[in-house]
């Protein structure tokens, strides 16, 4: 019975495991900093002192807005082909419809700002404002809704909401 010798480890063979080693390490450290980065949601403001500068005016805004004491309700319907319409009733504080204000509204995904989505809405009846959005993917979405009158923003929400 003829018993075979292992082959004895040289230097060059643990030179050759560990250049190995080390070069699949760089290599999963780079495809994993390159897919961190390609999908980096970015910031939630660009400018953390030009944010701090407009603080008060937002808490000033804020409070006139709640002491107009405006009631004004969204509803999101989801259509069979991926889309939403955005449907915003306005009422003013006695309960009256409101006509002539311009409403934007904004789906922002909270994790990605990319993946935002604008709704144009236009009013379709007295305080009835509707928009749609074509292709919107399912998920967690924050809705933002502006009202604008006489040059200056009077309303502001931001509501979380599901799509299914």
């Amino acid at each position: 019975m003829s018993r075979t010798q292992p082959k004895p480890l040289t230097g060059g063979k643990v030179l050759l495991m560990m250049v190995t080693f080390f070069a699949v390490v760089i290599g999963v450290n780079a495809v994993m900093m390159r897919l961190a980065i390609q999908t980096l949601p970015g910031t939630e403001v660009d400018s953390a002192y030009s944010a701090s500068l407009a603080y008060e005016k937002e808490i000033a805004t804020a409070r006139d807005q709640s002491a107009r004491n405006w009631r004004v309700d969204a509803h999101v319907e989801r259509s069979g082909e991926g889309g939403a319409t955005l449907l915003v009733e306005a009422r003013d504080n006695f309960g009256r419809p409101m006509s002539g204000l311009k409403f934007q509204g904004r789906f922002e995904r909270p994790t990605d700002r990319r993946a935002d989505l604008p709704v144009a809405l236009a009013e379709v009846g007295i305080g009835i404002y509707r928009g749609s959005a074509p292709a919107i993917a399912p998920g967690q979405w924050d809705l933002v809704l502006e009202g604008v009158g006489a040059g200056q923003r009077l309303f502001l929400s931001k509501n979380r909401v599901l799509l299914n």
